[in-house]
């Protein structure tokens, strides 16, 4: 079951944005427009990639969080980590040093989301053998892309894998270890995923194929960071309270990097990351101009989650920690140091029971109308109006493209006098004098937005007026 609505954790700044169009530029589903000279998000079209949110140059888009405070509302405080956060650390620093950091900043359990990978890499191999399967199967690892699949391909849904990504399947077995081995109370659990990107944020606030989440709340990993390395830089490793040993397999450490999932995929298989990649290959894939694929791996992130908005480290530098971390493990292992012991393992029957999700539904952004016929009539008049726009999509008007603007006209959203071309030839034709063309342009960028100003950004005085 789909849920009914979209949770979004990126938030636009108002009193912060300055309408620069860098934000609406970049999203891949035309979720922005430029309205009084401040950016406006349509929710139904967001996905939570975090582009916009790379490409502010006044950082006017936040990531919102769960307070930390709230894991002291449970008993057992579980922090659910991806292997990314400890791709962020130096190597000298040890993993059992950034555990104990973690412990120390009140959480009761540290577990990393990839231990669900050990159960999941099982399922998908007879998943994606199947021969009755939609093909080419496709990941639901990456929230952002599921999310991008339903509004902008959504002809695509039923080949998105109904199976929970590694975070969902860890979730499920720490809770159930606490319950059958602590004899803990349910109500006393709480998960703490420490997320890389906004889109697992939403995800887990708003499920796609599932009503709830085994997580009970989202920390931003930026913030997590940061409180962990404060305590490594004051403490020895002497202070630590967990042993050495490694807590996942060599292929659950890379399992959230490029191509650490296709591997595990039966047949012909491909791994394909950054939003702009993926949107193009699903274009090809829509229109059936690939040739025959079993699984597409597809991360919105460049270098997947490495990549994430919520990282501190470089992904390349943190991509390559994290290979020779798993390098290293499997160097031991082959001497004989590490003896395997995935929790997971033990509860493999129960997971692999309720490893499945519920249908995903399209969420078209291409539907200008629940009705039919009035859709086709409002279609037509898109095309219509794209005869009188100049098609190079300059973003002048507050809408990212020449179609957008006229799928908003047609929505009501906008006015066709909005594009600057459009009001050159009125005036021209003396259908608009130039004073009334100059308050609809300010109704788009906001007064005082053409007015001389030295202290803007890139002026000779910037910085300067609150100095």
């Amino acid at each position: 079951m789909g849920t009914s609505f979209f949770h979004h954790a990126l938030r636009i700044l108002e009193d912060v944005c300055i309408g620069c169009t860098h934000c609406m530029k970049v999203c891949p589903t035309e979720a922005i427009r430029v309205r009084d000279g401040k950016a406006r998000l349509f929710d139904d079209r967001c996905i939570d990639c975090g582009e916009c949110f790379r490409a502010c140059p006044v950082h006017a888009i936040i990531v919102e969080q769960d307070d930390f405070s709230r894991i002291f509302g449970y008993k057992y405080r579980v922090a659910l980590v991806p292997s990314i956060l400890i791709g962020q650390f130096a190597r000298n620093i040890p993993v059992r040093k950034i555990y104990s950091a973690l412990l120390e900043e009140g959480f009761t359990h540290v577990y990393e989301a990839e231990h669900g990978a050990d159960i999941l890499k099982e399922v998908l191999r007879d998943y994606t053998a199947d021969k009755e399967r939609e093909k080419p199967v496709i990941s639901s690892f990456c929230p952002a892309v599921v999310r991008l699949i339903q509004v902008k391909y959504p002809s695509l849904v039923d080949n998105i894998a109904l199976l929970k990504p590694p975070l969902d399947v860890a979730a499920l077995s720490i809770r159930r270890d606490l319950i059958i081995n602590e004899k803990a109370d349910p109500d006393d659990i709480g998960i703490f995923y420490v997320t890389p990107c906004a889109a697992k944020i939403a995800a887990i606030k708003s499920p796609v194929g599932e009503e709830f989440s085994a997580i009970t709340g989202v920390i931003n990993m930026n913030y997590i960071y940061n409180k962990v390395f404060a305590w490594i830089k004051k403490e020895s490793i002497e202070s630590c309270k967990i042993p050495e040993k490694e807590p996942i397999t060599d292929e659950e450490m890379t399992w959230a990097l490029t191509n650490g999932e296709a591997p595990h995929a039966s047949g012909r298989s491909l791994a394909i990351d950054g939003i702009n990649n993926v949107t193009k290959f699903l274009e090809r894939v829509e229109n059936e101009t690939v040739g025959h694929f079993d699984f597409l791996e597809l991360r919105a992130c460049d270098k997947s989650c490495s990549g994430g908005i919520l990282n501190v480290t470089n992904r390349f530098l943190s991509s390559e920690r994290l290979r020779d971390r798993a390098e290293n493990y499997r160097m031991l292992k082959k001497q004989g140091h590490i003896i395997e012991d995935n929790k997971t393992q033990k509860h493999k029957k129960y997971l692999v029971e309720h490893i499945g999700i519920g249908e995903v539904l399209p969420r078209s952004m291409m539907k200008l109308d629940d009705n039919m016929e009035v859709a086709m009539r409002k279609m037509e008049r898109v095309r219509s109006l794209m005869c009188f726009l100049p098609g190079i999509d300059c973003g002048s008007c507050g809408s990212p493209s020449c179609k957008a603007l006229a799928e908003d006209v047609v929505q009501r959203r906008a006015d066709i006098s909005d594009c600057i071309f459009i009001q050159k030839s009125m005036q021209r034709n003396k259908m608009l004098n130039p004073e009334h063309g100059f308050r609809m342009v300010e109704k788009i960028w906001g007064k005082g937005k053409f007015d001389k100003d030295c202290y803007k950004k890139g002026a000779k005085n910037e910085g300067l007026r609150d100095s």
